[in-house]
């Protein structure tokens, strides 16, 4: 364990409200809300100053997070926590990508079980504040200038950070979508796996709860009545060319998506 364990058994889910008071004053909108998740950062981004910045803080943020999402209205589903546990060492998480909510919550979920950093653009690691947390949890930094160097980046990097016992966690979609669409997104994560040796978990999500800006995209509407849903897949072995992999994984998030539909919090 990599610090405290923050949910028990397979799956976790919001029960009743708590939604507290510091954010009804505000009329329902969206700024109490970020108000407590820039906190959260420039917190973090102080110990990262100090060189106290761990795996077990990152946890720590993250789930405090969680917390304030909860505190504002939102209602939370998570299962497959098991299967998280059921591969040994690191792996390769891939994940469909709606918002940047899951980049948020995820590490209170798979960091007490397993060390991770992320595959991210380049341009996140130039954000004052949160730029400097990215950084320091040793990224894979890609451009989307140069797909041939991109691959080449995170197949390297990754296989080095795996090596170390690091988990990769990536978005191969490459950017936040409303919807999720099998065509965009690619088969980096296998290829991936594949050269590490090692298993890849797929975890589909529903997070629009957090909706994307117009202006600033980290700042977008809050809709309370949108739960937020969170699923791991089995741990998935790569063999011969990882299309019948990738095809499994593709159905594995596209009817988790559907069930998500049908979650009543």
């Amino acid at each position: 364990m990599l610090g405290k364990q923050f949910f028990n058994g397979d799956k976790y889910q919001t029960s009743g409200s708590k939604r507290i008071i510091f954010d009804k004053i505000f009329l329902n909108t969206r700024w109490y809300f970020v108000y407590t998740y820039v906190k959260v950062i420039i917190q973090a981004r102080r110990l990262v100053g100090k060189g106290s910045f761990n795996m077990e803080k990152f946890a720590n943020s993250s789930y405090k997070i969680l917390q304030n999402i909860e505190n504002c209205g939102g209602k939370v589903f998570i299962d497959g926590i098991e299967n998280i546990k059921k591969a040994k060492g690191p792996v390769v998480f891939v994940s469909n990508h709606m918002s940047v909510l899951e980049t948020f919550v995820f590490p209170c979920i798979i960091v007490p079980m397993k060390k991770i950093t992320f595959v991210i653009k380049d341009v996140l690691t130039s954000i004052p504040a949160f730029g400097p947390i990215m950084k320091s949890l040793d990224p894979i930094v890609v451009s989307r200038k140069n797909s041939r160097q991109d691959l080449i980046n995170v197949i390297n990097q990754g296989k080095d950070r795996i090596a170390n016992g690091t988990s990769v966690v990536l978005f191969p979609e490459g950017t936040r979508r409303v919807e999720f669409d099998p065509e965009k997104f690619n088969s980096l994560g296998i290829k991936l796996a594949k050269e590490a040796g090692v298993p890849i978990i797929p975890i589909a999500i529903k997070t629009d709860f957090w909706g994307n800006g117009k202006l600033i995209k980290d700042i977008g509407p809050i809709r309370r009545k949108e739960p937020i849903c969170i699923s791991f897949g089995e741990p998935i072995i790569i063999s011969g060319n990882g299309k019948a992999e990738h095809k499994q994984i593709i159905e594995f998030i596209t009817n988790r998506i559907n069930d998500f539909k049908n979650i009543k919090i």
